[in-house]
């Protein structure tokens, strides 16, 4: 995933409940050795590294439109109102 600190304060829990779901499924929870119990994460395919591009594209595509509402939503606030 690319990593886009500016765009951070405009993640959601259900945006990283997705990701974590999408590779769920290569996580091995049985112990790589008996003594430390340690599960492993196995390789990923060269199908599912592209998946996580588009995902990680299209999650960065998602937050720059949050942030462009948030700023316009707080623009208008900051904007002090004419008095007449």
């Amino acid at each position: 995933m690319k990593l886009r600190l500016d765009l951070l304060e405009h993640l959601t829990d259900q945006d990283i409940l997705e990701e974590v779901l999408a590779n769920n499924h290569r996580y091995k929870p049985e112990p790589l050795f008996s003594k430390t119990g340690v599960g492993s994460l196995s390789p990923a395919s060269t199908e599912e590294r592209a998946n996580e591009v588009a995902r990680s594209t299209a999650l960065i595509e998602k937050l720059k439109l949050r942030a462009q509402a948030s700023g316009r939503k707080n623009s208008s606030k900051s904007s002090p109102s004419p008095k007449q």
